[in-house]
């Protein structure tokens, strides 16, 4: 039963995913990865959120921790993806923008995390 509430979580992430990534593309073009950066950025804050309040604030079943976090979360955020982007930018000679990209998703998405962990313990 927890492969399917995963995969139910992860089939509407992913579907968040896609939709979020191609309308950014679309707003803002795609010379530098903003879909996938929001995107891992706004999943840092959902898992630092989602955990914080389903371990430490609200008494639900482990389930929920499946679905939100392993499952939509786990869906939406896009590591691999992340990788490759960072990869064609450093082929096509994007050094800069390669380096700007690793060390701001990993810098934002960590204080993202942090600020979805402090929201969670305020409420």
């Amino acid at each position: 039963m927890d492969f399917l509430i995963m995969g139910a979580g992860g089939f509407l992430g992913t579907i968040a995913r896609y939709m979020v990534g191609t309308w950014i593309g679309q707003k803002w073009g795609r010379s530098f990865p903003l879909g996938t950066f929001c995107i891992n950025i706004s999943g840092s804050f959902l898992i630092g959120l989602f955990m914080t309040l389903l371990t430490e604030r609200i008494l639900v079943d482990a389930r929920w921790r499946l679905f939100l976090v392993i499952g939509i979360c786990g869906g939406f955020t896009t590591f691999s993806t992340f990788e490759y982007e960072t990869g064609a930018l450093l082929r096509d000679s994007e050094w800069l923008l390669g380096g700007a990209y690793v060390a701001l998703s990993v810098f934002v998405g960590f204080v993202a995390l942090k600020v979805g962990e402090i929201i969670a313990r305020s409420i």
